[in-house]
């Protein structure tokens, strides 16, 4: 066992189906992420990119393969312990937001919070100051419904980081975002990784943000295809 993995995936394959219908999304994919480290998850729509960040996150299982989160081993925990392993550990951004469209902004974060042990009294003054560091303090009292695309993509994002999990998993964090607004919430997300050693990883289609990456790993039809460091990446680019 390794301690200074965050990730530890091996092997892991995944099919929706079965007989003809079958389709296998992930096909034998290695991907190991050390503690404090951010990635970012790149390749074109379909390449498996989704799939593979829902088993990191625990929310799909895989078809074969191991998966320890520092260093537990996800597999051998079972379906039923999936739940508590992603409220102790994950914070997941999902690119449709999954805001409870009955409660407002704060609230959405407060639920998550009161669930990971806050006190109602610290949930609120905590969802506040997330609501704040993205932007979003005057609309704390608003239901999804009276948000933009974008600002409920900053709620969603404020509440993946509620109570501080060690492992942040975004799925195209920016794609409902401005250029600007987009590069700011990529910065928090690196800064989480920087300063407070949580491990992020980011899919993303979003070329202007892949500077604040520590590496970028590839992935296409189901399989990794190498990855590379942002330093790599900015000699390449400066290159003839």
């Amino acid at each position: 066992m390794n301690d200074s993995l965050a990730i530890d995936a091996r092997a892991i394959t995944k099919t929706y189906g079965a007989g003809a219908l079958a389709f296998t999304a992930l096909k034998g994919v290695d991907f190991v992420v050390n503690r404090g480290e951010f990635v970012m998850l790149v390749g074109p729509s379909g390449s498996g990119k989704t799939t593979l960040l829902s088993i990191l996150g625990c929310v799909l299982t895989p078809s074969s393969g191991s998966l320890s989160l520092f260093g537990r081993d996800v597999i051998a925990a079972g379906e039923r312990r999936l739940p508590d392993l992603r409220l102790a550990n994950i914070g997941f951004i999902f690119q449709g937001h999954n805001l409870v469209a009955s409660l407002s902004a704060i609230e959405n974060i407060e639920l998550l919070l009161e669930l990971r042990g806050r006190s109602r009294k610290q949930s609120r003054i905590e969802a506040m100051e997330l609501l704040s560091a993205v932007g979003l303090a005057d609309k704390f009292d608003r239901r999804p419904s009276d948000l933009s695309g974008g600002q409920r993509q900053r709620v969603a994002i404020a509440r993946a980081l509620a109570a501080s999990p060690p492992l942040i998993l975004a799925d195209e964090p920016t794609a409902s975002l401005d250029a600007s607004s987009g590069l700011a919430i990529t910065e928090l997300l690196r800064r989480l990784a920087t300063e407070r050693g949580h491990t992020v990883v980011v899919v993303t289609h979003d070329n202007r943000i892949y500077h604040l990456a520590d590496r970028i790993v590839r992935i296409e039809d189901g399989l990794i295809q190498g990855g590379e460091t942002t330093d790599q990446t900015r000699t390449q680019r400066a290159q003839p």
